[in-house]
């Protein structure tokens, strides 16, 4: 019989170590606002000066910092200072709409370098949609000169039901044959880069906490009404989805017993959307459902008695709506977005009163701070995080099989 001598433990084990010390190293990085020097990273990271020149000195190499030469002394020696390259790659975001799909591509902190809005090609069948909508991706980043290959990550965001954990578009009304569609593999195979596909709604709290109206809020709702209604839940940080997916969907939601035998689809949205608004107007008045809804809104606002009590009716089932949802989850917050919400501050003020005389402890009830462009900060959200772990992937191929003499001096 044969014995073959191992491989050197001690140098796997220094490799692996100077893996999991670059991926910390790049976590302190990426959260500098602004530039920072080694000392300051030895004392987040708790590693040794040789130790953090050496690894610094690839993240330099790699690009992902970049060197901004010796700064003014303070009673020794010069400091050199440096800074993370958030253009070191870029991500993208794909806001799909019914009607308009929002495109937008940012740096690694998420900061926007190009944004466009363009109709949405919906007659299409969905993979030759999704691939029309990849394309005015790329072409977003060439109008930019910024080079394909730099994008790394891209989250998109559908107006439907999503299985995150497939990418899969379980439904979406509003878009025609967009049943069970592997959203994720198709922008996949498009664009060559991971996706992460998520419900539009669930997106836009997202967007909220991060860079609008709910900032600092654990337990928070998401509302919008307009073509179709829906809400995006975080309990204690964390995204609700649900056992099927379905957590928000609450144009479904029953709003009386009658309908309990009708069997009346999607309730709330028949009594409570933009088209039943639309629908309350007098019958000479009537035009497509946006413009009448609007026309009826403002008639509201300038004190015509049927248009105020037709709002308050609606407002008064969006109301009851928040009111239920709001004693379940108990939320801190209540955002609430879309077409009618922004037109109206009549239909506000009265959800707030419905609310306020159900809800024992009333949350607070905010108009959206980033509106339409909700959903689209959700994408680059979710595809910055997929960035960092991009990244953290690039670092573990890059680090050498074994390690370095430097590596034996970490603490």
């Amino acid at each position: 019989m044969t014995f073959h001598r191992s491989a050197d433990p001690g140098a796997g084990n220094a490799a692996q170590l100077r893996r999991l010390n670059l991926e910390r190293l790049l976590e302190v990085v990426l959260d500098q606002a602004g530039s920072f020097t080694r000392a300051e990273l030895m004392s987040a990271t708790a590693l040794s000066a040789p130790t953090v020149g050496s690894l610094v000195g690839d993240l330099i190499r790699m690009g992902v910092v970049r060197d901004l030469g010796t700064g003014p002394s303070r009673g020794g020696r010069r400091p050199a200072f440096m800074e993370f390259n958030a253009r070191h790659a870029c991500i993208g975001g794909i806001d799909l709409g019914p009607t308009r799909t929002r495109l937008a591509v940012a740096d690694l902190r998420g900061e926007p370098l190009a944004h466009d809005v363009i109709e949405t090609p919906s007659r299409l069948a969905p993979e030759k949609l999704l691939s029309r909508l990849a394309d005015a991706l790329r072409t977003l980043m060439r109008e930019i000169n910024l080079p394909y290959d730099r994008l790394i990550a891209v989250g998109a965001g559908a107006p439907g039901a999503v299985e995150v954990d497939k990418g899969v578009v379980t439904e979406a009304p509003n878009l025609p044959n967009w049943s069970r569609v592997p959203m994720r593999d198709i922008l996949e195979r498009s664009l060559g880069v991971p996706a992460i596909v998520e419900n539009d709604v669930n997106l836009a709290i997202l967007g909220e906490r991060w860079r609008g109206a709910a900032k600092g809020h654990q337990n928070c709702v998401y509302i919008t009404v307009g073509t179709g209604i829906g809400a995006g839940i975080i309990v204690e940080g964390v995204m609700h989805r649900g056992h099927h997916f379905m957590a928000g969907e609450i144009a479904f939601m029953c709003m009386g017993t009658e309908y309990v035998e009708t069997g009346v689809a999607r309730c709330l949205e028949s009594l409570a959307s933009l088209k039943a608004l639309a629908g309350r107007a007098p019958r000479g008045r009537r035009r497509d459902a946006p413009q009448a809804a609007a026309e009826l809104l403002a008639a509201a606002a300038d004190g015509d008695r049927a248009a105020r009590k037709a709002v308050e009716e609606v407002a008064g089932f969006i109301g009851m709506a928040v009111a239920n949802l709001a004693v379940v989850v108990d939320p801190s917050l209540v955002v609430m977005a879309g077409a009618m919400v922004t037109q109206s501050e009549l239909l506000v003020h009265e959800v707030r009163r419905v609310v306020a005389r159900v809800v024992p402890a009333a949350p607070e009830i905010v108009i959206s701070a980033l509106g339409k462009e909700a959903p689209l900060w959700g994408c680059l959200l979710v595809a910055g995080n997929e960035a960092r772990a991009r990244l953290r992937l690039q670092l573990r191929q890059m680090a050498p099989a074994a390690a370095r003499p430097e590596a034996r001096a970490m603490r």
